[in-house]
């Protein structure tokens, strides 16, 4: 065990062993301690370095030594249905303690139900937890922490009434603790009385992510990548296109070529949506197609291959897309399948983001490296 997990209770410690954690990430080795201390802190990280477990360990431990177990005690917003729901499941790995999920779109009198049960635990969007409290159902009178995930959303235009009503419901001596990919000047101005952990980049996008491309007409895109996914074999693969109608496209295409696969896009409901990602997860389906905007807030461990089907205009979507692999200290493969038009994108992409970009072919039922001159001649 690395020396801040054992500053951690013995169940605790118990629960990491068990899910193969034993070595804390920077930013759990930094921000940890100071949670255990009972600061009020705004942390950032790049995605995938572990920021969940960096703030749920410490007050878990808390938790524990707790004598009250009859009131909600902790409450975790986040700004989508997808990142709460993935809390809630990483908490669970870690605690024994009752968690609830409360999101917009999903019956409210379920959860009315739920809270019933008395959980100690809270996760979920602000606008339900705030309808929630409003309604003197979710009580906040026994909490000793609150948490704002992804705060660079939460204070954005559209969340930012909901965020900030949340934060009055909250009675004084509360924890605060935020945190954030991205620090900006709002987010530090909203959380003007939390100390600020800004950790160094770990340059994921170059160190860990191998950058490949496959050159193809558009005509051809699917087909190759069928023979790439044929030729490859990736352990769970997550495929992305920027058009919401090419999502369906492409999996009714593979579908038909009895590859196995499933499909998310914005206009799934949130039960299909749930039912998808839950089988992703868990390695049930190895292969997901999505948009852009049905990515947001996705953090699925143990992804080896991003397939991008084309490249988006916007170079953050380029590194959002390419962050879901390589996550919490392993590596990953990034493929963009892409026309003359494309390559040429990528080229200058590959200079501005100091990545070495490696062209690939599929030959024999092989990924095989392209000789620089028969690139230039496609």
């Amino acid at each position: 065990m690395a020396d801040v997990f054992a500053e951690l209770s013995e169940n605790l410690r118990k629960k990491l062993d068990a899910l193969a954690i034993s070595v804390a990430t920077p930013v759990q080795n930094e921000v940890i301690p100071k949670i255990l201390a009972g600061e009020n802190l705004l942390f950032q990280s790049e995605t995938g370095t572990g920021k969940t477990f960096a703030y749920l360990l410490p007050l878990l431990n808390r938790l524990e030594k707790e004598s009250d177990h009859q009131r909600v005690r902790i409450i975790v917003i986040a700004p989508t249905f997808e990142l709460a729901s993935q809390i809630n499941t990483a908490c669970k790995s870690v605690t024994d303690s009752k968690t609830a999920l409360f999101i917009g779109g999903a019956p409210i009198k379920r959860q009315l139900e739920t809270l019933k049960e008395k959980p100690e635990i809270v996760i979920g969007t602000a606008a339900r937890i705030v309808e929630l409290i409003r309604l003197k159902k979710l009580k906040t009178d026994g909490l000793f922490a609150a948490v704002f995930d992804e705060t660079d959303r939460l204070i954005k235009k559209e969340a930012i009434a909901d965020t900030s009503e949340f934060r009055e419901c909250l009675p004084s001596g509360t924890q605060i603790i935020a945190c954030t990919a991205t620090l900006n000047k709002q987010t530090k101005i909203f959380f003007a009385d939390a100390k600020n952990v800004v950790m160094p980049p770990e340059d994921v996008l170059r160190k860990r992510i191998t950058h490949w491309a496959i050159y193809a007409e558009s005509r051809d895109k699917i087909e190759t990548l069928r023979k790439f996914l044929h030729a490859e074999n990736p352990t769970k693969a997550l495929i992305f296109t920027s058009r919401a109608d090419q999502v369906e496209n492409i999996f009714n295409k593979l579908t038909y070529k009895k590859i196995q696969c499933t499909a998310l896009h914005a206009k799934t409901d949130k039960q299909k949506r749930k039912s998808a990602i839950d089988r992703f997860r868990s390695g049930k389906e190895k292969i997901l197609i999505t948009s852009d905007l049905a990515a947001r807030g996705l953090d699925i461990p143990d992804i080896s291959h991003i397939i991008q089907m084309d490249l988006p205009s916007d170079e953050d979507f380029f590194i959002h897309r390419s962050g879901r692999t390589a996550r919490a200290g392993k590596s990953g493969i990034n493929v963009v399948i892409g026309d003359a038009f494309e390559m040429r994108h990528y080229a200058a992409l590959e200079k501005k983001l100091g990545i070495i970009v490696y062209p690939k072919e599929i030959h024999n039922g092989k990924v095989v490296s392209c000789s620089v001159e028969e690139e230039e001649d496609k």
